[in-house]
């Protein structure tokens, strides 16, 4: 797919997220997927989870979901070639992102010659030091997860939760080969707790990826 044809596509896709709504309220977002049985309602990065389901949402119809599967690891959508969606928070100092899995990536682009990457960027708020969004979040789950069992008892961080966002952009970057060789990794050399290695995943910065940035949607 060349940058002409990338274009257009990032425009039709655009014209049905136009639906999508700009203040994001954390519990009212954790609300409506659980309503929905939305199976990552419980995922402590509720945004880019919304986000998802958003799109599945507002795309269903144009765009198979889910799209093509590559191991154990699936995109999002497809509609002529496999796409992910992501959201980034704006007002932090992190460029970087960390997008799908790099073997089934590098997989996807032989298949396709490219992927899509729509990518919601907004500012984001974070709970109070009291963290009363974190304890609501985990009472509604029935209890704290096994993840931030296993955090308390290796004696680890615990980082303030995002409680609102509000989306400023959706961007859409295609990514290819030329874009692939730029980015970074995450997870690699990392050990799962059973002392099995983690699968590599492509860190994008967006800093360095300009002329990836195909088309963006202003709200």
């Amino acid at each position: 797919m060349n940058k002409d044809e990338f274009l257009n596509l990032s425009k039709e896709i655009s014209l049905l997220l136009k639906k999508i709504p700009v203040h994001w309220n954390g519990k009212k977002a954790i609300l409506e997927m659980k309503r929905c049985g939305f199976k990552q309602w419980k995922q402590m990065e509720w945004i880019g989870f919304y986000f998802q389901f958003l799109c599945e949402k507002f795309l269903q119809g144009f765009m198979t979901i889910p799209g093509p599967k590559y191991g154990n690891v699936r995109f999002d959508g497809l509609k002529k070639i496999p796409w992910d969606f992501k959201a980034h928070a704006i007002n932090t100092t992190s460029h970087q992102i960390i997008v799908n899995d790099s073997e089934a990536t590098a997989n996807a682009i032989k298949d396709y010659g490219c992927v899509g990457l729509i990518l919601a960027m907004g500012e984001v708020k974070y709970n109070d030091e009291n963290r009363t969004f974190q304890k609501w979040h985990e009472k509604l789950k029935g209890g704290k997860s096994k993840y931030e069992l296993e955090r308390i008892k290796r004696g680890a961080w615990s980082r303030l939760r995002k409680v609102e966002f509000k989306l400023k952009q959706i961007s859409f970057i295609k990514i290819n080969n030329a874009v692939l060789v730029k980015c970074g990794s995450f997870q690699r050399d990392f050990r799962n707790s059973n002392g099995k290695p983690r699968r590599e995943k492509i860190l994008l910065d967006l800093e360095k990826i300009n002329e990836a940035k195909i088309y963006f949607l202003d709200f």
